[in-house]
């Protein structure tokens, strides 16, 4: 299945503040699983973006997983995988390493999707520096 909003938008540009945070992304051991619907105006927004941050971090198409999610009466969605990962808001994209979920975005937050996955994921790959006190 496929999500016409994940084409990458051809005039996205990382600005130079966010290149670190979009590089993370590359990372061979991710795999990212996005549930969206083409119907949805939030999705419509923001996964072109994240689409062309992807392409830019080098991402291959195996990596990425598309769910198409549908609205039901009630608001509620309905899809592949929505019981099962929780969703209720959309777009969400959940990271995966060897299987188990390392990150996760629902809808929205005050930087793009690609910013906000990109730091999260570069905070578990750094590995923090302690110092001893002797």
């Amino acid at each position: 299945m496929h999500l016409e909003t994940m084409t990458p938008a051809d005039d996205w540009e990382p600005k130079p503040d966010t290149e670190a945070a979009i590089k993370a992304l590359g990372a061979a051991e991710y795999t990212f699983h996005v549930w969206g619907g083409d119907w949805c105006i939030d999705c419509q927004h923001q996964l072109p973006a994240f689409g062309a941050a992807l392409s830019y971090a080098g991402v291959d198409d195996d990596q990425i997983e598309h769910y198409p999610v549908e609205k039901d009466d009630d608001g509620s969605k309905t899809g592949p995988g929505v019981d099962e990962y929780g969703i209720e808001y959309i777009p969400t994209v959940v990271v995966k390493r060897d299987g188990e979920e390392v990150a996760r975005f629902v809808e929205s937050a005050p930087d793009s999707i690609a910013v906000t996955l990109g730091r999260d994921l570069h905070k578990i790959s750094t590995p923090e520096t302690t110092t001893t006190g002797e």
